[in-house]
């Protein structure tokens, strides 16, 4: 027997009897003493139980317990990098605050691996979840009913599910992204960019800022090009100089001397190629970035609209620390909106402001 589910064992035991001993949890789970007092370590390390002389009782027995000690939260998400290595850190910095404890799970953007982790950590007795799934808002039927399934809270990150696709609504907390797609053309029309190229990668992201950019480039009057050809999402694949290029040949044909590109590697890789191809950054070529992971270290500084990630993970789990303490609680939809940071890869339009001032 593998040792989560002899946790999940030992906690519904524990859960029917109040307290256990160690000799009794042996002979019923038919492994040594010293597994079961291994397996009793950890499950206080989690916080699921209190060892005591002989086997070990809840937790909530505990006399000295602060607000949220009691409290191990699960937290699933498609990759422990990137993006979301801030989420994740927000989340943990917000548990701390609260005394409680984080157990993570990487899907890996893969849906069956996805449903493995969930149960796996749903086992170890987590009181709720924070769940940011492998496939994005426009895939949520494809999803089946995992979501459904899990008894226990949820707060789902940057993900935002709801009826028919589930049974239910879920709390939620989200980036803007659409409100990010506006920041970036709004700040290049202040340059005098009204011929704008956009290259986008094939992620959950793109989903959203695809839904803003055509109402921000109408609100402001932009001649707005899309490149048709999407981005690999994450890493490099032999295509993407390829892809980079015939962007860079659409802009230029295009008349669009300013682009937005998602994600940082990716404009960053496009500044590389401008510049191999005779092009200054920023005085022929204005750039930003989406996603503000890694653009400050491009060759040419990347201005960039940086999503709230952080603060993503801490409101996403103060959130559902709040409902598993004071149940019950209304459903919540939060949206937190992107900034704009300002580096070195945006210039003026020279030649429309010249033309407008004659």
């Amino acid at each position: 027997m593998l040792a989560p589910e002899r946790h999940e064992l030992i906690l519904r035991s524990l859960r029917r009897h109040g307290r256990l001993r160690v000799a009794e949890l042996a002979a019923e789970l038919g492994v040594s003493a010293i597994t079961v007092r291994r397996d009793l370590a950890e499950l206080d390390s989690a916080g699921l139980l209190r060892r005591v002389h002989g086997g070990a009782v809840g937790a909530s027995s505990s006399p000295t317990a602060s607000p949220g000690s009691q409290l191990t939260i699960g937290i699933v998400v498609p990759s422990a990098t990137h993006y979301y290595t801030d989420v994740i850190r927000g989340a943990e910095a917000m548990a701390d605050r609260y005394g409680a404890r984080l157990v993570l799970g990487v899907s890996g953007y893969d849906v069956d691996v996805e449903r493995e982790r969930l149960d796996r950590i749903l086992g170890l007795g987590v009181a709720g979840f924070l769940v940011s799934t492998a496939l994005g808002d426009g895939r949520a039927a494809d999803l089946g009913g995992q979501l459904d399934a899990i008894d226990v809270p949820v707060v789902l990150m940057e993900r935002a599910f709801g009826f028919p696709h589930v049974a239910h609504e879920f709390d939620h907390v989200r980036t803007d992204h659409a409100y990010g797609a506006m920041l970036a053309l709004r700040y290049l029309v202040s340059l005098g960019h009204t011929q704008i190229g956009v290259n986008l990668n094939n992620s959950v992201t793109a989903y959203w800022l695809r839904r803003g950019l055509t109402e921000a480039a109408e609100n402001l009057d932009v001649d707005l090009f899309v490149s048709p050809v999407e981005l690999p999402a994450r890493g490099e694949d032999p295509v993407t100089l390829a892809q980079l290029d015939a962007f860079l040949a659409e802009c230029e044909s295009h008349g669009a001397r300013a682009v937005l590109v998602h994600s940082d590697e990716h404009a960053a890789r496009l500044i590389e190629r401008a510049m191999e191809r005779g092009l200054q950054v920023p005085r022929d070529l204005s750039v930003i970035a989406y996603n503000d992971v890694t653009a400050a270290l491009a060759v040419v500084p990347l201005t960039a609209v940086c999503p709230p990630k952080f603060t993503l993970g801490q409101t996403a789990c103060e959130l559902l620390i709040h409902k598993l303490q004071s149940p019950p609680a209304p459903t919540q939809h939060l949206s937190l909106l992107p900034e704009l940071r300002i580096r070195e890869s945006c210039a003026p339009n020279t030649s429309v402001l010249q033309s407008k001032g004659a």
